[in-house]
């Protein structure tokens, strides 16, 4: 039995391979794969990958990206969500703030540095023309973390996915003033270097069986109840995000995307500099 731990956010994105696991799907091929969630997003996803303490990563594009062009040992093998995230921009329910555009010179709360609330607060402030040198952050750690801070004033707006946090703002803790999306299909499957050298069959295998549960995935009876009841939304939000999310199935994430993406997030200020792109994927389907 070949062991190996994989680490995504505990959203609706990552459902499917609930399902996946829930069925022993992978054990069937001698597979024992094992699920971390990882509420602190992206960035320590990445710190995870790079101490070994999780092999395969459903992570953000945007962070990995800039993660392996900073040295991290992974790659990454496919997209796994090709439609962008829509990033919500938050305020305290009793903020001063009513308008986007007053956030110019807030405090922005976000979960980590290389974190995706990290790097969609650059692009956002890219796009409203603010001084990108002059953002100030408070790491927060968590979904939790950027409630805390709102709600006790130690900052002023916090980015996050907008259906997770949609919730929050039915309960009057968040008003969201705005959304950002993604310039980029939002998830990729990240695999450490180690494992893909030791492991390529296996993770091929898994590439397989999880693509196989998401090309079918919306047509799942009650779906939209399931999800909506295990994730705690509110049905037609969940049917909203149905309809606006598509996974990939079985395409390796491209050169030419990759340059893409790192182009504009040079123009976005979130890298410095781009890195060849073929230091970024492994193509597994050849």
């Amino acid at each position: 039995m070949t062991n190996l731990k994989i680490g995504g956010v505990p959203e609706h994105f990552n459902y499917p391979w609930y399902l996946t696991l829930k069925n022993k799907e992978y054990a069937k091929y001698n597979i024992n794969l094992r699920w971390k969630d990882f509420p602190g997003g992206t960035g320590q996803m990445a710190t995870a990958l790079r101490d070994g303490s999780v092999d395969i990563a459903i992570i953000l594009t945007e962070g990995i990206i800039k993660d392996i062009g900073d040295g991290n040992p992974s790659k990454i093998v496919q997209t796994y969500v090709k439609s962008p995230l829509i990033w919500g921009i938050h305020v305290a329910q009793n903020s001063k703030f009513d308008r986007i555009e007053q956030l110019e010179h807030a405090t922005i709360a976000i979960s980590r540095y290389g974190s995706g609330s990290h790097l969609m607060a650059i692009v956002n402030a890219h796009n409203l023309g603010w001084d990108i040198d002059k953002l100030t952050f408070k790491v927060v750690g968590n979904l939790q973390g950027g409630i805390d801070a709102l709600t006790n004033g130690e900052a002023d707006y916090f980015m996050w996915e907008h259906f997770t946090t949609k919730p929050f703002v039915d309960n009057n803790i968040f008003r969201r003033l705005g959304d950002c999306p993604t310039p980029w299909p939002c998830f990729v499957i990240a695999v450490r270097d180690e494992i893909l050298e030791k492991y390529p069959e296996e993770i091929k295998t898994i590439l397989q069986l999880i693509n196989k549960k998401t090309i079918g995935f919306k047509s799942i009876e009650n779906i939209d109840k399931i999800l909506a009841n295990r994730y705690e939304q509110q049905l037609e939000d969940i049917q909203q995000w149905l309809s606006i999310t598509n996974w990939e199935s079985e395409n390796p994430i491209s050169e030419k995307l990759i340059d893409e993406i790192q182009n504009k997030m040079l123009t976005y200020g979130v890298i410095q500099s781009t890195v060849n792109a073929g230091k970024f994927i492994k193509n597994m389907y050849i």
